[in-house]
């Protein structure tokens, strides 16, 4: 993932070798805890993006600094280029996708064409997919097509199966580029239908936009390794997918994969055994796909635990050498590390027992499940009636009367019937946007919900006859019921809440963890977010609350996020997790900020747009910080 570039700006610098390796880390440092109470708003851009019919809507972007050009992506995918010193528009690119009920752009990839003469048309290049499934690529200059790529500048990707609706099938999250090879991942919509299409990976030449490979996540050949961890000796399901994005190392010719769960998330049944390539990193050489080694962090998911982050990719130090390693957190809150050129674990990894009762009829669990031995989870690892919690008596009252009912146990336990209390909850923990990495101190600082989820399933046949049990929701407070055609169960989930609308669990409910991952130890946690925007007497009360994005590690020790739904984008000091610094936003920053040096001064920048499956007002806002002259 590509957090900083400059591509020859006049006065601008970022740290170019922090390109792709997803370790969210500057060595900038201008900005420091001695003058941080001088930073203040340097400019706001509204992208005037915002759908009249949002479904399922976040700004997600990363913006990239490209040569004189901050790049900006939003919802709707449009591709803008703003001054960097002042967020004026320079341009815009429309890919006009059609109207999609999943509007998200997670940031665009940067291709130099190192055989094209300067001030050649698309020698810089800007790569995005679309809610329609294209590859597009546009001059990183003025935004105009590539007409030596594809067709007119543009690929349409085939799926492996028709759409079963249209969007069902998309490229949300910014193509991974590994040398000259572009690797486009999608977002499968979940809970569709259990036959749903491939999630595999495909991947084109960055220079002409030829089709060079795909790996599907899924076997499909008997000969496949993979396909004897599918014991019915086939598989109909698909997902799989890539949806969080890709982190390469060019140097190893290597793109890493964080795939998910196989269709549908909740219920195994119809696909008994590990499910092989599914939940688990896999290393894939980049200019053939060829799979260089693996590990399934999770066997026969039926908790939608699948990868939400990519990997991390760091320099570990194992018996005082440097080891080149990646980082891989997960919505359960471990954390694994591994060689990235091997495979090997740096940290050990055992496999422990789970529970096996509870499941409904027909599920076939995994008797085991690989955990990190020493490192800590930065996630609860389950959830029993003595973690009900209540504002009052009577509120902890009426949570237990309803956990009661439910299934609650350690983490694994399996979803249910009668509904099971899942902590993690499929939603994590760490979700999208993952952890930061400072190499100095070994600090990895990752933000993570702790509110529980409700997942229970219903026979199809019981559900048919009740009308109007088909339903969805953008808004998560809501709850969602899955279709899951052709499937022997229906699944809904909600959140753990009390009659009176607070969750049913301790706070904080959501949280900022600094694990240092060499002594293996949590430095400190802190809660993340005010509930007074939330709660029904606005009370600036530190209690966490639910959200998604990353935080931002520069060189002086200081994290940037915002991921809280109380609209603060806050300065962390990583030595202490004390609040140095926070800024109200327009909407929150469901996004990862950057940081650039411009004209001799540091910026700090983040999308802030909310997110809907939060319930947030949503924005468009793209603002800018820096330091400003002492009055």
């Amino acid at each position: 993932m590509v957090f900083l570039i400059a591509l020859g700006a006049p006065g601008a610098s970022a740290d170019t070798e922090e390109r792709n390796f997803g370790s969210k880390y500057s060595p900038l440092d201008s900005i420091r805890k001695s003058n941080i109470d001088q930073l203040g708003l340097a400019w706001q851009f509204n992208t005037g993006d915002i759908p009249s019919d949002p479904g399922l809507t976040a700004f997600q972007d990363t913006p990239v600094l490209v040569g004189d050009n901050l790049i900006v992506c939003s919802v709707t995918r449009k591709v803008m280029a703003l001054d960097p010193a002042t967020g004026k528009k320079r341009w815009e690119y429309d890919p006009k996708s059609p109207k999609s009920s999943t509007n998200k752009c997670r940031g665009v990839s940067v291709w130099t064409d190192t055989l094209a003469q300067d001030g050649q048309q698309c020698k810089t290049r800007l790569l995005l997919g679309t809610s329609d499934y294209r590859l597009i690529a546009i001059d990183a200059v003025d935004g105009q097509p590539c007409q030596s790529f594809g067709e007119q500048g543009e690929v349409t990707i085939e799926t492996s199966k028709p759409q079963f609706i249209p969007g069902e099938v998309a490229a949300l999250s910014r193509p991974a580029v590994v040398n000259d090879v572009v690797v486009v991942g999608s977002s499968v919509m979940d809970n569709q239908r259990l036959d749903s299409p491939s999630g595999r990976v495909m991947a084109f030449s960055a220079r002409t936009g030829e089709y060079l490979w795909n790996f599907d996540p899924i076997p499909r050949d008997g000969n496949n390794p993979a396909m004897k961890t599918w014991t019915k000796g086939k598989s109909v399901n698909g997902g799989g997918n890539v949806w969080s994005g890709m982190v390469v190392d060019e140097a190893l010719d290597m793109v890493y994969l964080p795939t998910t769960s196989p269709s549908v998330d909740f219920y195994g049944g119809e696909r008994p055994g590990d499910n092989l390539y599914t939940d688990s990193v896999v290393a894939l050489k980049g200019s053939t796909g060829e799979v260089a080694w693996h590990f399934q962090v999770v066997h026969h998911d039926v908790w939608d635990y699948d990868l939400p982050t990519p990997g991390m990719l760091i320099d570990y130090p194992v018996d005082g050498q440097l080891v080149p390693a990646l980082v891989q957190n997960t919505k359960q809150g471990l954390v694994f590390i591994f060689n990235r050129i091997t495979g090997e674990p740096l940290v050990p990894i055992e496999e422990r027992k789970v529970p096996q009762m509870g499941a409904v009829a027909g599920e076939r669990l995994s008797p085991t499940q690989p955990f990190p031995v020493g490192m800590p989870a930065v996630s609860p690892q389950g959830f029993s009636l003595d973690d009900v919690w209540g504002f009052t008596p009577i509120d902890k009252w009426l949570c237990r009367r309803e956990a009661e009912k439910l299934q609650t146990g350690p983490i694994y336990t399996p979803p249910s019937e009668q509904g099971t209390i899942y902590q993690p909850a499929p939603s994590g923990g760490p979700n999208w946007g993952g952890g930061a990495y400072d190499p100095a101190s070994h600090i990895m600082v990752i933000a993570s919900n702790t509110v529980p989820l409700i997942v229970s399933h219903k026979r199809r046949e019981e559900v048919a006859a009740t009308d109007g049990a088909e339903k969805g929701h953008a808004d998560l407070s809501a709850g969602f019921t899955f279709t899951n055609t052709g499937s022997a169960y229906i699944t809904t989930i909600k959140p753990f809440l009390s009659p009176l609308g607070a969750p049913c669990s301790a706070p904080p409910w959501a949280k900022l963890t600094a694990v240092d991952l060499v002594k293996k130890e949590i430095v400190w946690e802190v809660p993340l977010g005010s509930i007074e925007k939330l709660a029904p007497v606005p009370i600036p009360w530190e209690l966490g609350t639910p959200g998604g994005g990353s935080p931002l590690m520069i060189g002086s020790g200081i994290a940037f996020i915002g991921f809280a739904t109380d609209y603060q984008f806050r300065a962390i000091d990583v030595a202490s997790g004390k609040t140095l610094w926070s800024h109200e936003l327009p909407s929150p920053a469901n996004s990862t900020p950057i940081t650039y040096q411009y004209r001799g001064e540091q910026y700090v920048v983040v999308p802030a747009g909310g997110h809907s499956m939060w319930g947030t007002e949503l924005g468009d806002a793209v603002v800018a910080f820096k330091l400003q002259p002492k009055s």
